[in-house]
């Protein structure tokens, strides 16, 4: 216990700093940070673009393997553990954790995007509209939640079933073994923690900026860097207020008011919208997906310029690795007497079709007042300034006032949802594992996060960040690998001890 709690203090101690060094850099050398994270990132991405793209397709395999494998009938804890959460609520959670305020973000803007410029052929037609489609599905689709499935998992079975800290390194143990508690273990901490700080201080800077675009828009308050800072002041009370309240209230109550409110602005759109459009839309870019899935997981472009390619996959390979520590881990302090066949089909599939389902009736919507009823301007509307797309979609549709008020609020909400979760990752991370980290530390915690998006805000230098987390996704990616070799071998000795007690009944 000793043990666990200094090598907490040391990690939270060592993290604190590095985050402390990280800001100044940030702040008082903003373009020699550019430059240097510029340099790593494109390199990454020019030279290496290929091992994104086979860890993820082999995530996606891994992730299928496990559905139908023998160790889908595991429960993650003991065989008479049963869920702390009901399923809806779990559900909820694990999509505000992994996803939610980019959804909302990027669901009418992302098909656009590439309906104007496609991957490849000509843009502004209808077989860029499907192309549109096809590539949102496949972004936002299996690869994301299959990377999720893999750490989420393997952090819940080291935790629950082998009685380790919740750490990142506990998922090496079959591997390291007892030198998960030394050196080696407590440097894989420390850069979890590093990257989840730095990667949600992006997240809540550009919340930020997306919650103030939202109230310019309905109440004509001015998108001004001050009104941003008002907004993450406000935000901070509110999430560390939620943060007290612990998570089986704060958190899992916020994610069920930002499910609810998704739900019914879905359905006001399918029944405002174009109904019919949006089910073909569903049905005939599932087909697509489905059958140039292989194709778009390992297309690069060797004899020409791959931009498209890096700007796009590579870059959202890259974003969902580096969001990969965060969201396990919350994903895994959630799913307890869950069986791996329940887990696997709660991350991965169960989020792959309500997503699809969702860009179906934003981007098919936005497609089709484009495509069809001739609001060629709403177009560049969201081109030009993509923060404020969903406001703007929101202002062609009847209701759109009631649209606006919804989709603000659900922003919002998941803003919040997003800090309150990453406040409690921290924490367990810091303090040795713990699965019920303490207030003082979550709201130590919570004021940094702020504080960091609020001075990054202030210097200019989000993007920067941004661009350094993703740069730091590479090494994880191999990490990830690694870690779902560790992940079977633990699955297997779990499957002799199982077998062994089994025995030792039927003799008895």
């Amino acid at each position: 216990m000793d043990s666990n709690k200094n090598m907490g203090n040391s990690v939270f101690i060592i993290s604190l700093l590095l985050t402390l060094i990280f800001i100044v850099w940030g702040v008082f050398f903003t373009d020699n940070l550019a430059k240097v994270t510029d340099i790593i990132y494109n390199g990454s991405i020019d030279y290496l673009g290929w091992v994104y793209l086979g860890a993820t397709l082999f995530f996606v395999i891994f992730s299928i393997y496990l559905l139908f494998s023998k160790y889908g009938d595991i429960r993650l804890g003991k065989k008479t553990d049963r869920p702390d959460f009901n399923t809806a609520s779990w559900l909820a959670m694990l999509f505000g954790a992994g996803m939610g305020i980019g959804i909302v973000y990027w669901s009418v803007a992302e098909p656009v995007t590439h309906y104007t410029s496609p991957p490849y052929g000509e843009g502004y037609t209808i077989d860029a509209a499907n192309t549109a489609m096809k590539y949102t599905f496949f972004h936002w689709g299996l690869d994301p939640w299959a990377i999720y499935t893999v750490i989420g998992l393997a952090l819940a079975f080291f935790q629950y079933n082998k009685r380790l800290p919740a750490a990142i390194s506990s998922a090496f143990h079959p591997i390291l073994g007892d030198r998960i508690y030394g050196p080696i273990g407590k440097t894989i901490d420390i850069l979890s923690i590093f990257a989840t700080v730095f990667g949600i201080a992006t997240s809540l800077g550009l919340g930020a900026m997306q919650v103030t675009a939202g109230m310019h828009d309905l109440f004509g308050v001015p998108n001004q860097l001050f009104v941003q800072m008002i907004v993450i002041v406000v935000a901070t009370i509110i999430f560390i207020i939620s943060i007290n309240t612990g998570l089986e209230r704060g958190i899992q109550y916020l994610s069920n008011a930002a499910m609810i409110l998704s739900f019914a602005i879905m359905l006001l759109i399918l029944i405002v919208g174009p109904t019919l459009t949006v089910i073909k839309v569903f049905f005939n870019t599932t087909g697509l997906y489905i059958s140039d899935f292989i194709h778009m997981s390992l297309r690069l472009k060797p004899f020409g310029e791959g931009e498209w390619i890096a700007s796009w996959t590579l870059f959202y390979w890259a974003w969902w690795i580096a969001w990969a520590p965060f969201v396990g881990m919350f994903i895994a302090r959630v799913s307890k007497g869950r069986t791996v066949r329940e887990f696997v089909i709660g991350v991965l599939v169960v989020p792959t079709l309500g997503t699809c389902l969702w860009m179906s009736i934003f981007g098919g919507s936005a497609l089709e007042l484009v495509l069809n009823s001739g609001n060629h301007d709403l177009a560049k509307k969201i081109t030009k300034d993509v923060s404020l797309s969903i406001f703007t979609f929101f202002d062609y549709l009847p209701l759109s006032s009631v649209l606006s008020i919804l989709g603000f609020a659900v922003v919002v909400i998941y803003y919040i949802t997003v800090a309150d979760t990453a406040t409690f990752v921290l924490g367990m991370l810091s303090e040795g594992g713990t699965l019920n980290p303490s207030n003082k530390i979550k709201m130590t915690w919570g004021v940094i996060q702020s504080a960091l998006a609020a001075v990054l805000l202030l210097a200019g230098g989000l993007n920067v960040l941004q661009t350094a987390s993703i740069a730091a996704a590479l090494p994880f990616a191999i990490i990830l690998v690694v870690m779902c070799f560790s992940l079977v071998k633990g699955l297997k000795s779990e499957v002799e001890v199982q077998r062994g007690n089994k025995r030792s009944a039927n003799h008895s």
